[in-house]
């Protein structure tokens, strides 16, 4: 199973920017999607944003505009920058991979990384 490893939370005020990163390697990366997700206190797991092994970025319509995918050259890190931080996005945000959208996203989700928004 692919085990990924979240980094990159803290506490940042509204309107601020923060960078996470989601470490694997280039034989995951360079043949899986790499989704990035969010849990809220109380509240579901949600989809926040996907990146194809191609390189091609989709992102929920919460966080379109504010929130980028990308990848290093080296594929064996993608981040997830976050601009224009709100409330709203405060939650754990874990990442995770699978080969195909046809697939189920992995079921090893690790600790993740928590992000606060103070207003």
């Amino acid at each position: 199973q692919v085990q990924l490893a979240e980094s990159g939370g803290g506490l940042v005020q509204a309107g601020g920017s923060l960078r996470l990163s989601c470490a694997g390697s280039r034989s995951i990366f360079s043949v899986n999607a790499v989704g990035w997700f969010r849990q809220a206190p109380g509240k579901q797991r949600e989809w926040v944003a996907t990146l194809t092994p191609g390189g091609v970025p989709n992102y929920a319509d919460s966080v379109k505009g504010r929130f980028t995918m990308s990848r290093n050259n080296d594929m064996n890190t993608v981040y997830l920058q976050m601009n224009s931080l709100q409330p709203g996005d405060t939650a754990v945000y874990y990442c995770n991979a699978r080969p195909s959208p046809l697939r189920p996203w992995g079921d090893y989700w690790g600790q993740g990384t928590q992000v606060t928004v103070s207003s």
